[in-house]
Formats: structure tokens, C-alpha cells, sequence
């Protein structure tokens, strides 16, 4: 039977009556739903976490028949089943009506649903009165799923707004720690981990599950699952795009695997991206383009931070969260645009980009955001550089650059004036795949840029107001050019003079390095 595509449908009864595809991961709620009672998970957004919750409701509602042929069919009591409290803060209209208003309209919305009539004067009374009432006969199973949206969401752009938001939650999420006695599960989803820690801080025996590696592929797609479950959809999408399966296969992990919620977990596809790329079949930063991080882009340049890769962080970092001083890098890994990509013996954790679709995303949103090149223009601009330094035409790559440097908006150069100029010529050349390492460091010291080409290597040293032989030199006396020797290919030591007062490049000398 050929299935449809899952695009868009994040509803277990859906997928499962109307001839969706599904890929069974009722293994990992059965281990859940036996192994403890009280749990949190956090991913980023576009991941699963609404069709896990909608799975888990079947579930307890004892609809036997939407999993027919799964793993659990035939492990799970189907008398069993408890009344379902589901609350999803995609569904509570807080931005147009507040948080408190449109919590109430949606609590009473479930008292309805479930047949239980309240008459109480907050959210939190309403809410307090269904499990109460829901619980006389069945222990209750609690559904919440983004449980961080009405804080998340301001985060950026209104830090009193998303204090305010948590400091009503806090009370609202308080019921589930009264009702205890009358709860048979609660599993909590949200993109933020680390907020966790004020909300449900009377919630001690909330079993957090976000790493914990016999959960780290619950949600998304492991190799083995996109195999065997998108074969057919594998087999034409080589075909229309003229590769074999192995080369299209290559292609896809290039693109979208990469995601990895534990350091020794196996890494995971984003759902998303794959039905996408199937139903296209065509490569596009699908993720991605479901939600710019306006306000993650925003921090990040209120920091001057642009070279966001290969950092090394430590894993308790995570479980901290003020609003008016967010981490970036817990940040970034939390809403999925780093990854863990390994640990070292002290359980350090390296965090880097997850896939191409995510680099080549952050990058352009990033050059857009320190150079003012828009997105649309970026990838025509990148192009003309690289084939500027392939050829050994510097006069072409600094006539490109000057025109960036033009446009450049005054207010963007206001409080790093000369790590934009660095940002641009960095994220430039990162985002198109030539090799362009900023600020890195030797045994002499810490060059600004080089740029690695297939023929040679070029080592930028840029100098605010003063003169480009200056900056010549300083790459001479540093003797940055030996690192690079190994390579076997020549080194050009570039001297780049930039201009406070123009805002653009003055001048620049180049010379081959040599001993």
C-alpha cells in the first residue's frame, strides 16, 4: 500500500485512518508509559512532539484500532484506558487575547470536550476542578504539549511580556503538583529545556528525558527508520534526480541528518525536511524556512557573535534560564540550530552546526544581519567571490567586497565597527563552502581570516585606520603563514586597511609568504 505523506499532519488518528505514512515509534512510548509516570521532553520545534502527544492520548483512550500492526499492538492492555486531559499552547490564541484570557477560553474549552461543567474565575481554578473532577472514578493522564509557547515566543522582543507569561504558568502548572494522587501520567513537551527549572519547580518528580540517551531517537528519523520506511519514495527521487541510492542517500545525510540529543546517541533527520524533500524531490532548507529565528539572529548580533560553530559547552548550562540574560548557546541548541556533535572526557560538550540545510541557513541569516546583504542576494554574491579567489583575482574579490561594504547600513557599524567588516568577509565565504577560518588561533598569535581555496591559502589581517602595510606585516612577524604550510599549496599574506570614516576598504596589499 502506498502511503501519503505525512506533510503537515501532526495528528495520530489522522495518519492512521487516512493513509499516511507512520513510523513506529510505539516502542519508545511503551517504554515510557512503563518505565515511570511524570516526564518532560523538550525538542526543537517541527520534531514530533505533537504527534507524540497525540499517540500517547490514543493510547489511554484505548483505540486499539490506530495501532493495529504497530509494535505496541499486542503488548498494551487496551482495558486500560484513563480520561485525557490535552492542552496545547498552539491552540491558546495569547497573543491576541493575553495569556490569561485565552488560557481560561481553552481550559473551558477541554471542560466541554470532556463533559465536566466548571464555573470558576481563573484558568488555574478550572483547570484544578477537571482533573478533580476527571480523577473520581480514573486516575487522569495530563497532556501539554509546548508548554513554553507564551514565553518563547517574546523571547527577544518583549523580555516583561515572557516574565509575566512564566510567572502565570508557575501558578497554572502548580495544580498538577496538587493533584498528584489523581495522575496517571504527565508528559510535558516544549522547545526550551532550561525554563523548566522556575515553572514546575514543585514538580520534583518530573522525570526529565530531553538527553537521556534511551530517548534520543524517539523523535525524527534514524537512518535505519528513513530506509525502511521511505523506500519507494527513495527509489523515484534517484531516479527524477539522475543518482543512485546511494549517492541520493549521501546527498540526504549531507542535507538533513545531523541531529543528535545525546553524545552517544545515533544522529536523527528533522521529519520535516524529509517529506518535504520527497514530495518536492527536490534539496531546499524546508526546517529552515518554517520559522526564521528573528529573535535568535537579533541576539546574536546584539553580541557581535557570527562564528556560532564548534563550541564547547558545558551540559549544565542547559538547565539554567534568565530571560533577561539568555545563554546563546543553550539557546541554539535548544531550538535546533546546533547540534551535539561530540563530548570529551571532562563531559564537555562540542556543539556545531547539525546538517547543510541549518549551516547554509544561519549563515545567510547572519550575513544578512551584520552586512545588510539580503538572503535572496547572498547566494549570487558568494559565488562571484569564490570564483574571484579560485582564479587568484584579488582585485575582483575586493571590488566585490567594496560594493557589500557600500550598502552597509550606518547603524549596523554603531557598536563593533570592525568585526562587521570581519563578520561579512567570514560569513561570505563560510556560507559558500570555501574553507574560511575566523580568529584563528597559533602558536604566535591570532590571525583575523584565511580562506582556503583549492590552489593556495590567504591569510587576511584587517586594521581599522591604519594602514594596510601594517597589517602586511603583522602577518610576517606572526609568521601566521608556517600553519598552513602542511598543505603543500602557496600562502598569500593579504594586509587589508578599513576606514571608520567610509565605513568601507581603503586599501589592501598582498604578498606571497615564504620563509
Amino acid at each position: 500500500m502506498v502511503h501519503k505523506l505525512p506533510i503537515g499532519i501532526q495528528d495520530f488518528r489522522t495518519i492512521r485512518t487516512e493513509g499516511y505514512k507512520y513510523v513506529d515509534k510505539t516502542e519508545y512510548v511503551y517504554r515510557l508509559v512503563t518505565s515511570g509516570k511524570f516526564y518532560f521532553l523538550s525538542r526543537p520545534r517541527r520534531f514530533g512532539k505533537s504527534l507524540t502527544v497525540a499517540t500517547l492520548r490514543e493510547l489511554y483512550l484505548g483505540s486499539r484500532e490506530l495501532f493495529a500492526g504497530l509494535w505496541i499492538e499486542n503488548k498494551w492492555n487496551w482495558d486500560k484506558r484513563h480520561p485525557v486531559v490535552r492542552l496545547s499552547f498552539k491552540d491558546v490564541n495569547f497573543e491576541q487575547l493575553g495569556l490569561e484570557k485565552a488560557l481560561f477560553d481553552r481550559v473551558e474549552e477541554i471542560s466541554i470536550e470532556m463533559g465536566i461543567p466548571v464555573e470558576r474565575q481563573t484558568a488555574r481554578d478550572q483547570f484544578r476542578e477537571i482533573l478533580r473532577e476527571a480523577g473520581r472514578k480514573q486516575k487522569v493522564v495530563v497532556l501539554i504539549d509546548e508548554y513554553d509557547a507564551p514565553i518563547v515566543h517574546y523571547l527577544g522582543k518583549d523580555v516583561e511580556q515572557a516574565q509575566e507569561n512564566r510567572e502565570l504558568l508557575r501558578g497554572f502548572y502548580s495544580v498538577l503538583k496538587e493533584m498528584d494522587s489523581l495522575l496517571e501520567l504527565i508528559f510535558i513537551t516544549g522547545v526550551s529545556k532550561f525554563s523548566k527549572v522556575g515553572i514546575f519547580s514543585g514538580l520534583n518528580n518530573l522525570n526529565d528525558i530531553t538527553m537521556h540517551p534511551q530517548y534520543a531517537t524517539m523523535l525524527g528519523y534514524t537512518q535505519a527508520e528513513l530506509e525502511a520506511n521511505f523506500e519507494e519514495e527513495i527509489a523515484q527521487t534517484a531516479a527524477t534526480l539522475h543518482l543512485t541510492r546511494e549517492q541520493l542517500l549521501e546527498q540526504l545525510r549531507h542535507w538533513y541528518n545531523g541531529y543528535r540529543f545525546h553524545a552517544r546517541a545515533e544522529t536523527m533527520y528533522n521529519p520535516v525536511s524529509v517529506n518535504l524533500f520527497f514530495d518536492t524531490q527536490e534539496f531546499g532548507n524546508y526546517w529552515f524556512a518554517t520559522g526564521t529565528p528573528t529573535f535568535l539572529v537579533n541576539l546574536l548580533r546584539t553580541h557581535g557573535v557570527y562564528d556560532v560553530g564548534a563550541q564547547h559547552v558545558d551540559a549544565s548550562g542547559f538547565d539554567t534560564f534568565e530571560l533577561d540574560n539568555l545563554k546563546l548557546s543553550a539557546l541554539m541548541y535548544q531550538t535546533g540550530y546546533l547540534t551535539i556533535t561530540g563530548a570529551d572526557e571532562e563531559g564537555l560538550l562540542t556543539l556545531d552546526y547539525p546538517n547543510k540545510e541549518v549551516r547554509d541557513s544561519m549563515l545567510q541569516q547572519l550575513l544578512e544581519a551584520f552586512s545588510g546583504v539580503e538572503v535572496e542576494k547572498s547566494t549570487s554574491l558568494a559565488i562571484g567571490l569564490k570564483r574571484a579567489f579560485e582564479a587568484g583575482d584579488l582585485e575582483q574579490v575586493f571590488r566585490l567586497l567594496r560594493g557589500v561594504f557600500s550598502g552597509v547600513p550606518y547603524w549596523l557599524h554603531e557598536k563593533w565597527p570592525e568585526r562587521f567588516f570581519h563578520a561579512t568577509i567570514y560569513l561570505v565565504f563560510r556560507y559558500l563552502g570555501v574553507r574560511a577560518h575566523s580568529e584563528v588561533c597559533t602558536s604566535e598569535g591570532r590571525m583575523d581570516c584565511a580562506v582556503e581555496t583549492s590552489g593556495r591559502v590567504y591569510i587576511l589581517e584587517f586594521k581599522l585606520d591604519e594602514p594596510a602595510e601594517v597589517a602586511l606585516e603583522q602577518i610576517r612577524q606572526k609568521r601566521y603563514y608556517e600553519a598552513w604550510w602542511h598543505l603543500g599549496k602557496p600562502v598569500v599574506g593579504v594586509g587589508v586597511q578599513l576606514s571608520s570614516q567610509t565605513r568601507n576598504i581603503e586599501r589592501w596589499v598582498a604578498e606571497e609568504m615564504s620563509v
